[in-house]
């Protein structure tokens, strides 16, 4: 979790513990405790401790036990939208890879929320076409909502719902194999949601039948532990990072050590951000700057070059979250004077996406 230190150093001692491996004895005297998604926070896990606040810098809850939480007077927060500006760039990324005409396609949108709704303005301000499925969502929202079929019935498909399995709309396997063959197999589907709402099974039998649907996966059904066959067939593969960008993790835990000051009503400071870094690009079009900023495709061979030859898939899916790269979002990066100046509607292509 990024800048813990600068962010919550101010309120005590920090201990640093592997999130999969974190066990009850690690916490039994901890006051605060900050996981991400891979750490299941539950009775088992803090029962008898003196945990008073749990943080997870994650846009997804579904890792949390929040009944449990309210039961035992434990304050939570999470970080709502810390990383959807990265994931788009995620996704932008995989459209510039794999869609050559990304900007006259049709992309429907499977929940719009933070992320979804971020990438719903990204692409609508670029003049590209959007639909919504998102059940609970009105009228009001300013989305172009549609019904969920006609969602299927797009170019490009990206999936960006959290992972429910009770409710009136469950989201575990919402797109199973009925749905799966619905799919125009010409199309592009992007999961960088959670990893079951998509079956993984019947998308392996789907793609063993020679289907020429192409799918981008961050996110994998069974996390960290990843189906070798189904990424062999995949176009691309990246193991969960989606939103993994400098700034989306360091707004992530500022967001919750600004939680934890209001809940806690503590006067110990938060410090500020540290400004962002600024590099110049240039490039010949807007996927040329896209890429120039995140190029999926690095990512993508990282993982299949390490996985090829692992003995602990899922050591090695953690060790490439882990040990993932700097990088940085399109407000990191400054146009240069040639696309600035000569090529004006890249140039506002661009700063509607957030280039400087």
């Amino acid at each position: 979790m990024l800048m813990v230190d600068q962010f919550f150093g101010g309120f005590g001692t920090i201990t640093y513990v592997p999130g999969r491996s974190l066990c009850a004895a690690d916490i039994a005297d901890a006051d605060i405790l900050l996981v991400r998604s891979v750490t299941q926070v539950n009775q088992a896990l803090l029962e008898g401790s003196s945990v008073s606040f749990v943080g997870s810098a994650t846009i997804g809850t579904d890792h949390i036990d929040q009944d449990y939480l309210a039961q035992q007077g434990i304050a939570f927060a999470y970080a709502p939208g810390c990383n959807a500006d990265a994931v788009v760039q995620y996704d932008l990324s995989v459209l510039s890879r794999l869609q050559a005409n990304w900007q006259q396609s049709t992309v429907g949108i499977v929940g719009c929320g933070n992320v979804g709704g971020r990438l719903y303005k990204a692409l609508t301000n670029l003049g590209v076409s959007c639909t919504v499925y998102d059940p609970f969502l009105s009228a009001e929202s300013g989305f172009n909502l549609t019904d969920f079929d006609t969602v299927l019935g797009s170019d490009i498909i990206c999936v960006h719902t959290p992972l429910t399995t009770t409710g009136s709309h469950p989201t575990e396997h919402l797109f199973n194999a009925e749905v799966l063959a619905r799919l125009n197999p010409e199309s592009l589907l992007i999961n960088a949601g959670r990893g079951a709402v998509i079956d993984n099974a019947a998308l392996l039998q789907l793609l063993e039948s020679g289907s020429p649907l192409r799918v981008a996966l961050d996110v994998w059904e069974g996390e960290p532990t990843v189906s070798l066959p189904l990424l062999s067939l995949v176009s691309l593969a990246t193991p969960h990072i989606a939103g993994y960008s400098v700034e989306g993790k360091a707004r992530g835990t500022e967001m919750l050590a600004e939680a934890f000051k209001r809940l806690t009503d503590t006067d110990a400071e938060v410090l500020t951000r540290q400004p962002e870094t600024v590099s110049r690009l240039t490039a010949g079009t807007l996927s040329d700057l896209i890429l120039a900023s995140y190029d999926v495709a690095e990512d993508d061979l990282k993982m299949r070059e390490a996985l090829s030859t692992s003995s602990d898939i899922a050591l090695t899916f953690d060790l490439l979250r882990k040990q993932y790269p700097e990088r940085h979002e399109f407000s990191c990066y400054q146009l240069s004077g040639s696309v600035a100046g000569a090529q004006p509607e890249l140039r506002d292509q661009a700063i509607k996406l957030g280039f400087r």
